[in-house]
């Protein structure tokens, strides 16, 4: 990877060497451009996202750093193109380099006292807010292709991140709580989807994916963005901390922060949990291929996606 990384650098006209800093859907490499800038390239996962997805990525993100948002803007080759096509039919993109530091990580306990955490999700819920808003305002290109996580892709045959009901962890005990608990979603998600505040997400702004610098938040990866549901975008932020004894004081910071900005109705809020589950779901299909049974992150999963649906259906 870093040969193919060092030599992908060719095309932005540098010829540094890059250090890998994050492998996760996509290799991330730090790096630093002719001009002394630095940046981040990305060798994106084959077969996850098409070239005109990747493109349209770009585009979304471009629009947003140049309304004011705090996203990662991206940087196009020295011949203006904005991805970079390798020979073994792997794409490479890059975009600007974002100081600070992420706010968390899976698995390990937010930093600081519970009011200095409220008044970052406080500020996380103004974040995601002035996201949709921003959004909201854009001409979308004709030829824009983002995923969408709607009903189908969560809850249908061919969900997006995999049919989580057949992941392998589960057995004969805890299989049909999984299989009530998707039905359940899948008719109350019908009957939400109507009225909904649908539109561009991020859905993925786990704490990895916000930085912060001093007072300021930036997302970064909208690898996984699309269309969807406003309220999803809010579960996501919270879904890392749905067994800890803070979830429910960061979920008010979280609404209310949101909400000062873009009204939720009661419907929405009573919703919350749904939106959680179908986290837990889509994240339970997700590791189906990239984890081993064995691999002790599997049982976290699968310990949390049990808890989520037994949570729902008691609700």
């Amino acid at each position: 990877m870093i040969e193919l990384a060092t030599n992908a650098l060719a095309a932005w006209g540098s010829g540094s060497t890059p250090r890998l800093i994050s492998h996760r859907e996509n290799a991330v490499f730090a790096v630093t451009l002719g001009n002394g800038q630095k940046a981040a390239l990305r060798l994106h996962r084959p077969g996850y996202n098409s070239a005109p997805e990747i493109k349209s990525e770009l585009w979304w993100t471009r629009a947003l750093a140049g309304a004011g948002f705090p996203a990662p803007a991206p940087i196009a080759t020295e011949t203006g193109a904005p991805i970079l096509h390798l020979p073994d039919g792997q794409i490479a993109t890059m975009i600007e380099w974002v100081e600070g530091a992420q706010i968390g990580e899976t698995g390990t306990a937010l930093a600081g006292n519970l009011p200095a955490q409220t008044t970052l999700y406080r500020r996380l819920g103004d974040l995601l807010a002035e996201l949709h808003t921003t959004s909201d305002a854009f001409s979308l290109p004709s030829d824009f292709q983002r995923r969408d996580w709607n009903l189908e892709g969560f809850l249908g045959e061919a969900p997006l991140w995999g049919r989580f009901w057949e992941n392998p962890l589960l057995d004969e005990t805890n299989r049909p709580l999984i299989l009530a608990a998707r039905q359940k979603a899948f008719e109350e998600l019908t009957a939400f989807a109507p009225n909904a505040d649908y539109g561009l997400i991020h859905a993925d702004a786990l704490r990895e994916n916000v930085f912060r610098t001093g007072d300021r938040l930036t997302l970064i990866d909208f690898d996984d963005a699309g269309f969807g549901f406003r309220m999803y975008d809010l579960a996501v932020a919270l879904s890392q901390s749905t067994m800890d004894d803070n979830f429910e004081a960061l979920k008010a910071a979280l609404l209310e922060g949101y909400a000062r900005h873009r009204p939720l109705s009661p419907h929405d809020i009573e919703h919350f949990t749904l939106f959680i589950t179908l986290r837990a779901f889509a994240s339970f299909g997700w590791i189906m291929p990239r984890l081993k049974p064995d691999d002790p992150a599997a049982s976290r999963y699968l310990l949390w996606v049990t808890r989520a649906a037994e949570t729902y259906l008691k609700g």
